[in-house]
């Protein structure tokens, strides 16, 4: 016997939904936005040049870790060597994208986001998903959502990387300490972005105070706690910030290597 929304007595709707607003127009821009980002990403990686500019480098590229790399872009060394795959030598930042796509991929706001935009699970509220039967992430390929702690811990050290370059960027050309210049600006944007995208995720909060019995034996983790709790509201702000900054970081830097623009100093 039907139960539920089709059981007897019910009425029998056909349409999808009764909503008559434009539902759609976010997952559509939600969408838009990420194939956007995705798209530009993978040519920034492939095109493996414009990414570094004395003293500014690409956040697409930091660090970069092999010898087919600029010189003077390799913060850590060139530990990784010249990767080949069907005959094509493969670009160093794809060595570190990985990490970062994997974070955002996992992060709990652009499951929210993907979900409804690509799976339509659901698309909007009031409105059904086509989906017959809903798995949750216990198998291939969303049993990889629970690998976004880990995730989460490598962009913190990819974090501290790319706060380490906008303040080597207080240097020159001539790798002069004292000075300060609009990429300067740029790089600091981006990693203080960054920083308030993780501090602000779920992961971070649960991290820092989630398995906490006692809030009073722990006065720092829960000071700590409390202010991790207040940045999380505004983590879809966050998350949405970070993506723009880091890909107008690599625009600029870009745009800078390549001779279109010029690096002003303020002094």
């Amino acid at each position: 016997m039907a139960t539920g929304v089709f059981s007897s007595g019910r009425a029998k709707i056909k349409e999808r939904t009764l909503r008559t607003d434009r539902w759609w127009l976010q997952p559509a821009f939600t969408v838009f936005v990420l194939l956007s980002f995705i798209v530009y990403a993978t040519i920034r990686a492939f095109e493996n040049a414009h990414y570094f500019a004395a003293p500014l480098i690409s956040p697409f590229y930091s660090p970069c870790l092999t010898p087919n790399c600029v010189a003077g872009s390799s913060l850590l060394g060139q530990p990784i060597g010249v990767v080949h795959l069907f005959g094509i030598m493969v670009s160093p930042s794809l060595f570190i994208l990985i990490f970062p796509l994997g974070f955002r991929l996992t992060c709990y706001y652009y499951r929210k986001a993907y979900y409804r935009s690509f799976w339509m699970s659901p698309p909007a509220c009031a409105v059904a998903e086509p989906h017959s039967k809903y798995t949750g992430e216990t198998r291939a390929p969303l049993i990889m959502q629970n690998a976004h702690r880990w995730f989460f811990y490598a962009g913190l050290v990819f974090n501290v990387i790319l706060t380490i370059d906008a303040i080597l960027a207080f240097r020159n050309a001539d790798n002069k300490w004292g000075h300060m210049s609009v990429g300067t600006l740029v790089l600091l944007a981006n990693a203080t972005f960054l920083w308030l995208y993780s501090a602000s995720c779920h992961t971070c909060r649960h991290t820092i105070g989630g398995r906490l019995r006692n809030f009073s034996k722990h006065p720092v983790r829960y000071k700590l706690w409390t202010y991790v709790s207040i940045l999380n509201h505004k983590h879809q702000n966050f998350a949405w910030v970070s993506l723009f900054g880091v890909a107008l970081a690599d625009l600029y830097v870009r745009q800078v290597s390549s001779g279109s623009i010029t690096n002003f100093y303020f002094f």
